[in-house]
């Protein structure tokens, strides 16, 4: 069905507010060159977003030649912001940002882990977003996302179950509008709070890290094992993947999430640190110390380290080799620790394969580490906010 003229302009709006927030700074003309309209619409639409208060005209750029000079657009909107709270199994995070992905605020605090004790946890998110909104002065949110690394569903959406955390069903943003003054007042003025899974942006910000390849595996190791598959189709699609509860071991170590012999139970970070002797470290400086401290010294060759990555690198390569044969991955992309061990993901991937699999024809799959880091959800979430606010930039 065919745009009506009001979408037709919203679109265009957003062509044209893109290439301002992408490049810095751009002139009318190139935007017109870049996005096909006309110099006469792009004109029409800088008008209507400079009344906006979204873009303003900076610099002036001397003509070449006979030509008239040219007045670049750069953002403005620095009265609008984001806001994106992270919770996993270690830490709650808070990060305001600007329109353009500038981090204007941001605090980390360490929860400490009180299992089964969903109320302790959100109360520290609520305590680092307040903290962080205290810091920015004439900022309205405009857009508010949770991240949860647990699966997330329902209406009103809810945390379905954290196995790392020892929830069951918990109503998250029930828990976090009641003790956080700034997402109870983001709510109030009418503002809805987004509830999404982890896995499900880092997974969308690696597929276009990665050059948006048309079917991305990604998996994660960090405070559990989670992960997703990404499709790229006429626009991706991302289908939630919980590799860390593919029951791979047959009559295996009974799993949090109701299961026998999950992958988490002999390849999660909790079990292959304990294995290595740092449940202690992960215990008083964090997994992701204790994380860092596990790849440090499997690469230094120390017995108990390398012996406890012999035998979770073994699972997790089967795991890959499982969901390979059924999406046929372009690429398959490893974040959290294993990003610094991608080389050995990838060295144990290759060597289950199948024989047919050494034709030509059927080259398996590299596995790469994360581009992103530990913010791959982070830059997934903001970059979906940006994409909402894209979509009817007039009405910010």
């Amino acid at each position: 069905m065919p745009l009506a003229t009001p979408d037709v302009r919203r679109h265009n709006l957003g062509l044209v507010l893109r290439q301002v927030l992408e490049t810095g700074a751009i002139a009318r003309s190139d935007i017109a060159g870049r996005t096909g309209l006309s110099r006469g619409a792009v004109t029409s639409l800088v008008a209507d977003l400079l009344d906006a208060g979204l873009v303003r005209e900076a610099d002036v750029v001397p003509a070449e030649g006979l030509g008239r000079p040219r007045v670049h657009l750069e953002p403005a909107g620095e009265d609008v912001c984001t806001l994106t709270a992270l919770l996993d199994a270690d830490k709650a995070t808070a990060v305001f940002a600007a329109l353009d992905g500038t981090t204007l605020a941001r605090v980390d605090e360490r929860h400490g882990r009180p299992m089964g004790d969903p109320d302790a946890v959100v109360g520290v998110l609520a305590d680092v977003v307040d903290e962080a909104a205290a810091t920015l002065t004439g900022r309205r949110i405009v857009d508010l996302t949770a991240v949860v690394w647990a699966p997330v569903g329902g209406a009103p959406p809810r945390v379905l179950a954290d196995t790392d955390l020892e929830w069951g069903e918990v109503d998250l943003l029930a828990l976090l509008r009641a003790r956080s003054t700034v997402v109870s007042a983001f709510e109030a003025s009418g503002g809805e709070v987004r509830l999404v899974p982890d896995s499900q942006v880092a997974a969308l910000a690696e597929h276009a890290s990665a050059g948006r390849p048309a079917t991305l595996l990604y998996i994660k190791s960090d405070s559990g094992i989670g992960g997703a598959i990404v499709f790229d189709e006429d626009s991706p699609r991302v289908v939630g993947a919980a590799l860390g509860h593919l029951p791979v071991v047959p009559g295996g170590q009974l799993c949090l999430c109701g299961q026998h012999g999950c992958l988490v139970t002999v390849a999660g970070p909790d079990h292959l640190l304990a294995a290595a002797g740092l449940a202690g470290l992960a215990d008083q400086a964090g997994l992701a110390a204790a994380s860092e401290e596990f790849v440090r010294r499997i690469r230094a060759g120390e017995s108990a380290a390398t012996g406890a990555w012999r035998a979770g690198v073994a699972e997790i390569a089967r795991s890959l080799q499982i969901v390979a044969l059924s999406v046929d991955p372009d690429v398959i992309v490893v974040g959290g620790y294993l990003a610094s061990l991608a080389d050995e993901v990838d060295a144990a991937f290759r060597a289950i394969q199948p024989r047919i699999a050494h034709a030509a024809e059927l080259t398996p799959a590299p596995v790469i580490g994360s581009a992103l880091g530990a913010d791959a959800a982070l830059r997934g979430a903001q970059h979906g906010a940006r994409e909402r606010l894209l979509a009817d930039p007039l009405a910010i």
